[in-house]
């Protein structure tokens, strides 16, 4: 395998110190808001209105936990020019202007409801006064008659936009640009993510053994990233044996016996930033098909990653994996998700998404400053193993640089006999 270079971005810790530049905080909400109002100016929008949660957190720097993830239940304004605006949920908006005073205020930190995803009918007028407050809002900032993008709202919401005569398009392509550009402080942040993740896969191979159960590993993993400073644990892919192949995409209480095959994908929020982090095990004794497996998952993966540098399109890189009927699935619907590349940032799939479903028509080119993981899968010869590997990699001006940095060059064997 080439060498490519890893981890030239910092991870400095999950503290902030005095006598250490780490991550300038004030400069990361400006950077962002910056990147929302220049794609405000290239879709032509006078304002977007956010109500999913990443956006919201992109553009106002604020969250108020994941209990009110993608709820609709929060909601924020942002036109091209003075503060945004955020609508939330009861006194989370008056700790807004406890914890950011030189953002909120009285008059752009408020409560909002537009009943609880239905459990409040339209009937009592909250969705009537929410939109007078946003449209109130767009007149003050002079753009009431421009387009309004918005993300992703509930119907009854998107209705009463309408209803009021506003011109609602989609918003949601304007964030995602604005997004697939991440800024040092950004990367950062990801990067200590990564560490963090790091530091489990050292814990889960030493814990791998029969007897295991893969709910065990997610317990594991769920508390070490809690203990390092993890806001979020979104998700811990936990796979063994023959349900490696095909993939299910969740964890049970399977028994791992010896000789399986194993693969993990850690998902986990660090300041607002994600990581995505498969790593594959095999546990006491690795068979021949196992290996096989795991080296042309590795193959595909080092192919991929050499393609990585501006100017490059994802096309080129979706045409070096193989075509879905070529490892057991019908169709690239079918396998969609396997050989695989998205962004990653305040959310789990940003630009660019990479795959054969897509790419190959569609294709994005890769700019400095992008962030996104390579996923690739290859099930054995044995009809129930099968390997995955995860790298996430940075776009430089000279090519990339690989921030998920837990041995994967060759298959690793936990408690060999």
């Amino acid at each position: 395998m080439d060498e490519f270079p890893v981890a030239t971005s910092p991870a400095p810790g999950v503290m902030g110190v005095d006598w250490e530049s780490r991550v300038d905080f004030e400069g990361l909400r400006q950077y962002r808001l910056g990147r929302v109002r220049m794609m405000l100016e290239e879709f032509e929008l006078g304002a977007v209105l956010l109500f999913e949660t990443s956006n919201i957190r992109y553009a106002t720097a604020t969250q108020i936990g994941y209990w009110a993830f993608n709820k609709g239940e929060r909601w924020a304004l942002v036109t091209r020019a003075g503060r945004p605006r955020i609508w939330d949920f009861g006194s989370a908006a008056k700790a807004h202007r406890l914890q950011l005073p030189h953002m909120y205020d009285t008059k752009n930190s408020v409560g909002g409801n537009t009943g609880l995803q239905g459990a409040i009918g339209p009937e009592t007028g909250l969705h009537d006064r929410a939109v007078r407050e946003i449209k109130a809002a767009l007149e003050e900032a002079g753009v009431a008659g421009e387009k309004l993008g918005v993300d992703l709202a509930e119907t009854s919401v998107f209705l009463a936009l309408q209803s009021a005569g506003l011109r609602v398009v989609d918003g949601q392509q304007a964030m995602m640009r604005a997004r697939e550009i991440k800024s040092r402080d950004e990367i950062t942040l990801l990067t200590q993510a990564c560490a963090m993740v790091d530091g489990v896969y050292q814990d889960i191979f030493e814990m791998l053994k029969p007897g295991v159960r893969e709910s065990d590993v997610v317990g594991l993993a769920h508390a070490r990233l809690f203990e390092m400073g993890s806001e979020f644990v979104e998700a811990v892919n936990s796979i063994a044996g023959e349900r490696c192949s095909p993939h299910p995409h969740v964890f049970t209480d399977r028994l791992i016996r010896p000789g399986d095959q194993a693969y993990f994908d850690i998902i986990h929020v660090f300041n607002g930033y994600r990581t995505c982090y498969y790593r594959t095990f095999v546990v006491g004794r690795a068979t021949q098909a196992q290996r096989d497996a795991f080296r042309q998952a590795r193959e595909w993966m080092d192919a991929a990653i050499e393609l990585v540098k501006p100017g490059a399109t994802t096309d080129q890189i979706a045409k070096v994996w193989p075509r879905a009927e070529e490892f057991g699935f019908e169709d690239e619907m079918d396998a969609f998700g396997l050989q695989f590349g998205h962004g990653v940032g305040v959310g789990l799939h940003e630009r660019p998404i990479i795959s054969r479903l897509n790419s190959l028509e569609t294709p994005v080119e890769i700019k400095e400053g992008m962030l996104f993981a390579l996923e690739t899968y290859a099930p054995a010869a044995d009809g129930r193993s099968a390997a995955r590997i995860e790298e996430e990699v940075v776009v430089t001006a000279d090519g990339r640089i690989v921030i998920t940095l837990f041995p994967c060059e060759e298959l690793m064997v936990a408690n060999a006999y």
